[in-house]
């Protein structure tokens, strides 16, 4: 997972495997900011967050 929270960083936050075949990352994110964010795969592959609260045309973003 990566965003400006991490600088876009994508071995700051990477996505564990986690018993039922998804993954997750846990982020701490200050109360009352906004953030972008994307998942980055294996390959170079770039996707948002269907789930996310907004998105701006290129990335997902999440309100706190």
């Amino acid at each position: 997972m990566v965003g400006d929270f991490n600088h876009w960083n994508p071995a700051a936050h990477p996505l564990e495997p986690r018993g039922d075949g998804t993954r997750a990352a846990t982020v701490a994110l200050p109360a009352n900011s906004a953030h972008s964010f994307r998942y980055l795969a294996a390959g170079d592959y770039w996707f948002d967050d269907e789930h996310a609260d907004h998105h701006d045309g290129t990335n997902s973003r999440i309100r706190t």
